[in-house]
């Protein structure tokens, strides 16, 4: 039997997953988009700077190859998929970082939510697991085989 309240928790896995899930699929979007228009333009006050993001575009679509798999891998309460997703949530996190001079609020916001994923991923697991883990099923009490009753004939 689970413990009470881990209804709350599975729901911040839940979470966690579905958030991965959407961030996988934007990763790959801009991956996809980075890789169909790989030249950038940069123009600074002495230079015009022509720069190829195919490595970039890469990048962004293999982490939401990873994000994916692991957001659908919460859902289905796998523990690959925690450590997976911790690990890339950590990632890009840090990653954030490069960022912060160009997109400081975005930064900061993504690194509060990748926060969350990652607390939610690293708190009270086992009761995440069996409640998830049992969510749809019920309790067979009766014999392996259901048996058939004859209809009524009218």
């Amino acid at each position: 039997m689970a413990a009470k309240g881990s209804g709350a928790w599975a729901g911040f896995v839940v979470f966690a997953g579905t958030m991965l899930l959407v961030i996988g699929l934007i990763n790959i979007f801009e991956g996809f988009i980075a890789l169909i228009d790989d030249q950038r333009l940069v123009v600074t006050q002495d230079n015009l700077v022509v720069v190829d993001i195919t490595g970039w575009g890469w990048v962004s679509m293999i982490s939401g190859l990873l994000m994916l798999a692991a957001g659908a891998g919460l859902l289905l309460a796998q523990t690959w998929a925690r450590i997976t997703a911790i690990v890339v949530a950590a990632l890009h996190a840090v990653l954030q970082i490069a960022w912060f001079g160009a997109y400081p609020i975005w930064s900061l916001l993504m690194i509060a939510l990748y926060t969350v994923v990652i607390y939610a991923l690293t708190a009270r697991w086992s009761d995440v697991r069996t409640t998830l883990g049992t969510a749809d099923e019920e309790e067979w009490a009766g014999d392996p085989a259901p048996r058939s009753t004859p209809m009524p004939m009218a």
